[in-house]
């Protein structure tokens, strides 16, 4: 079998996946987060069975311990108590539920999203606990050819619809249910840079369709794409990037990823005249970091983005080489981007419908 024939045949095994794979987790003190499954969990028909209810404290970072005890242990119990840790394949948190986890940092750090870490918990419910000192390995990471199962790949896949207000997430929503395969993929190198990073985006141009990529190497940040259907590039860590907005025209389903380390920090809004700055001016900080923002994709039409809650270092960010290929072959957003990350307890979030696929070529 040949490489594109090996891709439609892992496609295949994938798109009989439905809302009966998802878990849906809502803290009950946010409105917000109420709000959006009542929304989301008919129009993927999710059964009712299916909704976790939590009471989890309102703020976007909490403590390891109060992690353990407000989410990953009452969720553990609610998939035993149904019957469920086995056929759920998705977990999809909302916003209102914490999003960080405090701790150290650096390579062996114990900090976390929230997300990342209940990848694991799967395992933790089959008696495998792991360690809190840096990433865990992926077992999915880069397993282009293989159908997501348990017990194969002993994880859930966690994704997360938030955006700016319920408005922005009720669009991901909707653009999800539109997605089809077409459209721009749009890959924007850093100039001058000889980084891996560089190397994995002219990678991903290899693996797609000549005709469908727009490639940019030069110090020209690219901006006002129309009909853009995936976005890969450096984000505010490319020197040359001086506007927060990009002014694309985004199409139903398209999917966006950057290496920055902290876009993902927040989901609070900005003031609309904060722009992105330099960490040598702190007056160009938001929420902590003067960079780029996974929720401004979001609000500017994105329907799935990547993003870091803190600092993961290149190596562990998504692999657009990766990515975009298997969005384009047809896999599902949360596989497309699992797929391409390297280590989960880490600090990675996926923003998006978790069944979201643009179906084959």
């Amino acid at each position: 079998m040949g490489k594109f024939g090996l891709w439609f045949w892992a496609a295949s095994l994938v798109f009989g996946q439905t809302g009966e794979n998802v878990l849906v987790v809502v803290n009950q003190i946010s409105p917000l987060s109420r709000q959006i499954a009542e929304y989301y969990v008919p129009r993927r028909h999710i059964p009712a069975a299916n909704v976790c209810r939590l009471n989890a404290k309102l703020d976007e970072e909490i403590s390891r311990d109060e992690f353990d005890k407000q989410i990953a242990q009452p969720i553990g119990e609610f998939l035993r108590a149904g019957h469920l840790t086995e056929k759920i394949l998705y977990i999809v948190t909302t916003s209102g539920v914490p999003l960080r986890i405090q701790g150290s940092g650096g390579q062996l750090a114990e900090q976390a999203s929230v997300d990342s870490e209940l990848t694991l918990l799967y395992s933790h419910l089959h008696g495998k606990p792991h360690t809190l000192s840096a990433g865990i390995a992926n077992p999915l990471f880069g397993k282009m050819g293989a159908a997501f199962r348990h017990p194969d790949f002993p994880i859930y896949l966690v994704t997360r619809l938030a955006g700016y207000d319920f408005e922005d997430v009720k669009d991901i929503i909707d653009r999800a249910l539109l997605a089809r395969n077409r459209g721009k993929f749009v890959i924007d190198l850093k100039a001058n840079d000889s980084t891996r990073g560089n190397q994995w985006l002219r990678d991903a141009v290899r693996a797609l369709p000549r005709e469908r990529v727009v490639l940019d190497q030069s110090a020209t940040v690219l901006s006002d794409e129309t009909d853009v259907i995936a976005y890969a590039s450096w984000g505010s860590n490319d020197p040359d990037r001086k506007q927060r907005h990009l002014g694309f025209r985004w199409l139903p389903g398209a999917i966006m990823t950057e290496y920055v380390s902290t876009n993902g920090r927040t989901f609070m809004r900005p003031p609309n005249s904060w722009n992105i700055g330099s960490w040598d001016n702190q007056k160009t900080f938001f929420a902590g970091s003067p960079q780029t923002l996974t929720a401004d994709y979001i609000h500017d039409g994105a329907t799935g983005a990547s993003g870091h809650v803190y600092e993961p270092y290149l190596a562990y960010t998504p692999r657009p080489d990766i990515l975009l290929p298997a969005y384009y072959q047809g896999r599902n957003l949360a596989e497309s981007y699992y797929l391409a990350i390297p280590a989960l307890s880490w600090m990675n979030l996926v923003i998006g419908d978790p069944l979201c696929t643009l179906g084959k070529p």
